[in-house]
This record gives structure tokens, sequence and C-alpha cells, in this order.
């Protein structure tokens, strides 16, 4: 019985966090896809849903809070760029695709000489953004700082 209940729990938290499975019609929005011609940058892309669960939005919150409080040089030079992606508007289907994002997610991607190379963070997200928002915030600078050299 308790583990019927533990796995409605985590079937009606799941459900929370996506976007219900919902499909768009296929748009590309400019504003989405232009970073990708700009000069070699580090990328920390935060995909969402319509619908958000306490644990993403400290995703988004902590993850954002990170990357500015240790980053302003870098934002403002544009080497470093921070995305919010709401993967439920037909606009922002294409990227969604690409990262082959259904629900949260958090990426960090790598732009060099036009080629892109990136990590999947959710799992460390979902584990560290709302219940250790610090060690969460240390992991994401740290990551940049990586990419950054």
């Amino acid at each position: 019985m308790n583990r019927l209940i533990l796995a409605l729990i985590i079937c009606c938290g799941l459900t929370a966090c996506g976007n219900n499975g919902t499909k768009k019609s296929a748009s590309t929005d400019v504003k989405q896809t232009q970073p990708q011609e700009q000069k070699d940058r580090v990328e920390v892309l935060y995909f969402h849903g319509k619908q958000r669960c306490a644990t993403c939005m400290a995703i988004e919150k902590n993850a954002k809070e990170a990357v500015e409080a240790q980053f302003a040089d870098q934002l403002k030079s544009g080497t470093l760029v921070f995305r919010t992606i709401d993967i439920s508007k037909p606009e922002n289907e294409t990227i969604a695709e690409k990262y082959e994002v259904t629900w949260s997610s958090l990426f960090v991607s790598k732009w060099k000489d036009g080629k892109e190379a990136y990590e999947n963070l959710t799992e460390y997200a979902f584990a560290n953004a709302r219940t250790a928002p610090d060690t969460f915030k240390n992991g994401v600078a740290e990551k940049v700082r990586t990419l950054l050299k």
C-alpha cells in the first residue's frame, strides 16, 4: 500500500513539473536562435513548462542567482548567457526538441568555433536546488567557471 501511495505521489509531481505532453505547432523564434550565431560563449539554459513545482522554480531562481552573482562581467560581455525557455510556447519547440526536453531541465553548453558541447545538469538540479541551494549554486558556478576557461 505504501508503495502505491509513493508511486502516485511521484507521478503527480512529475506531471506538475512537465508540460502535460502537449505538442505545439513548429515555428522558429528569431530571438531563441540568434545567440547560436554569435561568438564563442557559455550558455546556461533553464527549460520549463507551463506548470512548475517549487523545485522547478528553485532551479531557475538559484541558477540565475549563481550566474549573476559570480559572472556579472561575462554576462555583460556576452561570453556567458543565461536563458529561461518556456517549452510550452510554440516558438520554443525547436530548441526543446534539440535538447530532447519535455519538462523542467537545466543544461550548460559551451559554444566554440560554431560547435556546441553541452551537459545536462537536470538530475543535479532536482537533487539540490531546493534542499541545498548553496551546494547547487556552487556546483553551477564551478561548472560555468570550468567551461569559461
